[in-house]
């Protein structure tokens, strides 16, 4: 029995503190129009920004804010705050906007539905990027439906009124900004659900960039019919309609839009897909360079295979640190006399940049560290490439290389003696016939034996 109580009580202080991090609600940004006629005889709508609430309860719950707009979302078959689970209030943007349905009126087919409704959209945006949601809150109304384009006499909102809605529709995506690389697989994320069961749906995935535009995927649930491909069936009944794509190119890189619609109204998500390559950094020389005091090189950073074009290449040069230094190493300094190629195209759409700076070796710089660091926007920190010049003084050079032909044409001199010292002895020994067994060369000098 204890346990069986543990149980309920530790389900009961969860339950509890699932609710605490419910949000309640939120402040939104209001966009509320006004249509007119110029005198031009054109209609136009000026934006006018208001204060809302958002808050969530039932009908008749006080407003957490009394003296601007409330927005009451009610109970429905849709729950808005199980798409924004896992988010603070603070992490939230909110906007609001009224929805026009462009004249088509008809009744919402959910009990106690009224013929005519108000229409208004509400988007939710984490603030790291995390998912985008939209939801239409509908709002029902006493008056008959007008007999024109409803957005030409919008109904005038009252600075405290309180609006009583529902959530009919709501979509959402976990990937609305996706950075991919070329030749990857990526899943655009699309998820909706609506307050009543078998609508009338029709989904739909676009993609368009740079004034190109076109259609990926189509499905209507009235007919069955689907045209292109992305999107596995089977998870459109229930509420995916994510889209896939295989192979990303450059061509992939634009805005992907997913929408579903249901008579009189259409929510969608737009995600934005930009392809990124890494660039790959390599320097004209190894991880050492070795010059002669007053010799010119010129040496190279090469940035390849990146995309997009911003790519920034910098050199720096750092003092090696001193034998009986205790804190920290000396700080790199950016060089000035760098030089930059263009930008080069490659045939995979990608680019190649060249920085380089012409070095003239000096004593001073022997032991310093010179660095290439490439920064670009698909990499979370710089690469760099480092290598240590060390400079020799060319008399000490030829001072060695004069020593080492010495050595050599003297080892050499001594070879040829002691070659033929060992001749001559062997042909003296030759010519004699007698007592040739004791007969024995004559030790060569102390220095040959020791060379040889």
């Amino acid at each position: 029995m204890s346990l069986i109580l543990k149980i309920l009580s530790y389900l009961f202080l969860s339950a509890g503190v699932q609710c605490v991090h419910q949000v309640s609600w939120l402040p939104c940004k209001f966009s509320d129009e006004h249509v007119f006629v110029n005198n031009d005889n054109h209609t136009e709508t000026q934006l006018i920004h208001r204060q809302a609430m958002l808050q969530f309860g039932k009908t008749g719950d006080a407003p957490v804010n009394p003296h601007g707009i409330t927005f009451l979302i009610t109970g429905s078959k849709v729950d808005l705050r199980r798409y924004i689970e896992g988010a603070e209030a603070e992490q939230l943007e909110c906007e609001l906007h009224r929805y026009s349905t462009e004249g088509i009126h008809v009744r919402w087919p959910v009990m106690g539905a009224r013929d005519y409704n108000h229409w208004f959209s509400c988007t939710l945006r984490h603030t790291k990027g995390l998912f985008t949601v939209t939801s239409f809150l509908r709002h029902p109304s006493d008056q008959p439906p007008p007999g024109q384009q409803d957005y030409h006499k919008w109904p005038p909102i009252g600075d405290k009124e309180i609006l009583t809605t529902t959530v009919a529709m709501v979509i959402k995506t976990q990937t609305p900004s996706v950075r991919a690389g070329l030749g990857s697989q990526q899943k655009l994320h699309c998820q909706f659900a609506v307050d009543h069961k078998g609508p009338d749906i029709t989904v739909e995935w676009d993609w368009q960039h740079r004034g190109e535009k076109s259609r990926l995927f189509s499905h209507t649930s009235r007919t069955g019919q689907s045209q292109g491909t992305g999107v596995g069936l089977r998870g459109l009944a229930g509420g995916d309609a994510s889209y896939t794509l295989p192979f990303t190119k450059m061509s992939s890189e634009g805005t992907y839009s997913c929408s579903v619609s249901v008579n009189p109204v259409l929510v969608s998500v737009d995600i934005n897909l930009q392809i990124q390559e890494r660039p790959r950094v390599s320097l004209s020389t190894g991880s050492t360079l070795s010059l002669l005091e007053g010799e010119d090189q010129r040496v190279f950073c090469d940035a390849e295979g990146y995309y997009p074009l911003d790519v920034k290449i910098d050199w720096y040069v750092q003092d090696p640190p001193v034998s009986d230094q205790r804190v920290g190493a000396p700080l790199p300094k950016l060089l000035e006399n760098v030089l930059q190629s263009s930008h080069k195209e490659k045939w995979d759409k990608t680019y190649s940049l060249t920085a380089f700076f012409y070095l003239r070796a000096s004593l001073r710089d022997s032991g310093k560290q010179f660095t290439c660091s490439v920064s670009h926007q698909s990499l979370r920190v710089p690469i760099k490439k480092s290598f240590i010049l060390t400079v020799e003084d060319p008399t000490r050079r030829i001072l060695m290389l004069s020593i080492g032909v010495s050595v050599v044409i003297l080892m050499v001199f001594l070879y040829l003696f002691r070659t033929q010292a060992t001749r001559s002895c062997h042909e003296r020994l030759s010519r004699q016939t007698q007592n040739s067994s004791k007969a024995a060369c004559p030790p060569h000098s102390s220095l040959v034996h020791f060379l040889f």
